[in-house]
Formats: structure tokens, C-alpha cells, sequence
């Protein structure tokens, strides 16, 4: 069993989403959610430094943020193709 203490903020539509990192994988769990308003003092201290999630369960950073953008760029000019050859391959498509 993993106990885990979030904090995460209800909108103005009154939905609450929690996204949460676990090493549990494709398997059913039973989740028990306990809903505590924060005195506003805590409040502002939460707002400033609420920590993000990548699709990993990483924490995303600015850093880690911008590394991605650069690989990224940088995979985007390995693949790039001009223009003449993607026409190319449109007309070669159209044969099929």
C-alpha cells in the first residue's frame, strides 16, 4: 500500500482533478480521497510552487522543459524533407 499527500486546486466548475505518479501499472487499485479546504495562508503558498507531472511522472521544469523543445528541434532537422521531395512522394501515392 502507497499513502500519498497531494494538494491541488478545485476550479470554478467544482471539479477536482488529481494526476498522481505511481509505479503501479495495469492494475486496479481502490483510491480514498479525503477533501480538506487549506486556510488561505496555505493557499498562496500552494499556488506559487504546485509541482507539474510529465506522461513519465517526472516533474517538469523549466529546465527539463527546455531540453525537450531543443531535442525536439533537433529531430526536426535530422527528418526535415524539402519540399520537392514531399511533393514527390504526394505524386507516388496517387499512383497506388
Amino acid at each position: 500500500m502507497e499513502t500519498m499527500k497531494l494538494r491541488a486546486h478545485i476550479g470554478a466548475d467544482g471539479i477536482l482533478q488529481i494526476q498522481a505518479p505511481t509505479d503501479l501499472k495495469d492494475t486496479s487499485v481502490e483510491v480514498v480521497v479525503v477533501v480538506q479546504p487549506l486556510p488561505d495562508a496555505e493557499v498562496a503558498i500552494y499556488s506559487e510552487a504546485q509541482a507539474r507531472y510529465n506522461a513519465w511522472g517526472k516533474p517538469t521544469t523549466k529546465k527539463s522543459i527546455s531540453n525537450a523543445i531543443a531535442l525536439m528541434r533537433q529531430l526536426q532537422g535530422e527528418v526535415a524533407l524539402d519540399k520537392t521531395s514531399i511533393r514527390s512522394m504526394i505524386e507516388e501515392g496517387r499512383r497506388f
